[in-house]
């Protein structure tokens, strides 16, 4: 029996969740981003597309592009809020969800069809719900392997849905470029080029063993997904990987000095979102990013995990003169990795008591949740620490770190976030 997956991944959902929550910008070309010179695009509406503005572009060309954009600072609360109610809309239909973002996921509803229709009708019903009660256009596409599901969803947006039918996938693959295929990205697609491999059937005309002459031990892959197949099951609720945070400066930072009230912060907000999850980290991580765009990451695995912001900061100074401080520094970024959910934590820790660390930091996220993130700050961060809504950097959030914050009480474990990308 074949599968039945869907791929259902939100339009543009930063700049659709503000032209939701502002109804004044509706059919107004919106950009979400950060600081006009220094930020990259978050998202980009459908109305400012037009004019070359997309995901993850510089700010500074995006406006330059499109002069006449609304800009609006991310609010990714709100888009959180937005992403959980989402989800709740899929599991009414199924438990095997695989989430790759905040903005999409994979449905594997397979065992869904008899109660439910087909799968045209089901992703109808899914997108049709997400309309009425979210007010929030979704995209479907429909197909009985992942690979395909991801690309057909492309291709109907925005607010559509498209199927291949079970069976058809190397017929629908075929006239597309060899650039919609996983792992190909400019380097590797001038090299397929170069072999007068442009569209994915000329690659699949080709035998695997002339590719792998060609390709070496890519080739099966590129062979495998030509031909539609791509036996992967759709994997829910996987591990977070980290928790993270991160700001790029208004203006470029020099020396150890600066930078500490910003790992500071960081490793607070860090420690608050570990809490909320129900998670503790058994490794920090430190990001620096310079002036020139290189960037370098320093790790060191604790003793013990934590959740404690002081502790992480403690461990991301102690990595700080790791990293070349005769440079200008333009991003900072502290992370909490391999995480550890509530029932290892149980099983490693049971017979503790509460820290006084623990209990302290119980009582900060009461006075947090209610009077708001800067209620109580430390000396270093009394007069320009960010908070966690906005502030006067542009923070550069790792989407797995808002996911995680918000799934990870479930005992199921966090959803896990990829990198941002370009945005659907």
């Amino acid at each position: 029996m074949s599968r039945a997956i869907i791929h259902i991944d939100m339009d543009a959902f930063y700049a659709s969740v503000e032209q939701r929550d502002a109804p004044e910008l509706k059919g107004k070309p919106v950009i979400v981003g950060g600081h006009p010179q220094r930020g990259v695009v978050l998202a980009a509406s459908y109305e400012v597309r037009p004019f070359g503005v997309r995901s993850a572009m510089p700010m500074a060309r995006a406006i330059k592009a499109a002069p006449q954009a609304v800009v609006v600072p991310p609010r990714f609360k709100a888009y959180v809020e937005a992403s959980e109610a989402v989800f709740r809309i899929f599991e009414r239909y199924t438990p095997l969800i695989e989430p790759l973002s905040l903005d999409e996921a994979f449905l594997d509803v397979t065992a869904s069809l008899g109660l439910f229709g087909k799968a045209w009708e089901l992703a109808a019903r899914i997108r049709k719900e997400i309309a009425a009660e979210l007010h929030l256009p979704a995209s479907a596409g429909i197909a009985d392997v992942k690979f395909v599901a991801k690309i057909v969803s492309d291709l109907a947006k925005p607010d559509g849905q498209k199927e291949v039918p079970p069976g058809m996938s190397r017929e629908f693959l075929a006239p597309l470029p060899v650039s919609r295929l996983w792992g190909v990205g400019p380097k590797t697609e001038e090299a397929l080029k170069r072999l007068g491999l442009r569209t994915i059937g000329d690659v699949a005309a080709k035998e695997l063993e002339w590719l792998a002459q060609k390709l070496g031990s890519s080739a099966q892959h590129f062979w495998d997904l030509s031909h539609g197949v791509d036996p992967r099951h759709v994997v829910p609720d996987r591990d977070a990987k980290s928790v993270g945070a991160q700001d790029t400066f208004e203006e470029d930072l020099l020396g150890e000095e600066a930078l500490q009230p910003h790992l500071h912060s960081q490793a607070l907000r860090v420690g608050r979102r570990l809490r909320r999850a129900g998670v503790k980290a058994r490794a920090v991580q430190l990001t620096v990013k310079y002036e020139d765009f290189t960037q370098v990451t320093r790790r060191h695995t604790l003793e013990a995990p934590t959740d404690d912001g002081q502790a992480l900061y403690r461990e991301a100074l102690a990595l700080l003169p790791k990293v070349d401080l005769r440079r200008r520094i333009r991003l900072t970024g502290v992370a909490g990795q391999e995480l550890v959910g509530e029932q290892e934590q149980l099983g490693l820790f049971a017979e503790e008591a509460p820290s006084r660390s623990d209990k302290l930091n119980s009582a900060l996220d009461r006075i947090a949740s209610k009077f708001g993130a800067k209620a109580v700050v430390t000396a270093d961060l009394a007069h320009d620490a960010p908070d966690d809504q906005r502030d006067g950097f542009y923070r550069e959030e790792k989407r797995e770190t808002a996911v995680a914050a918000e799934k990870a009480r479930q005992q199921k474990g966090p959803r896990v976030e990829r990198e941002p990308g370009e945005e659907g």
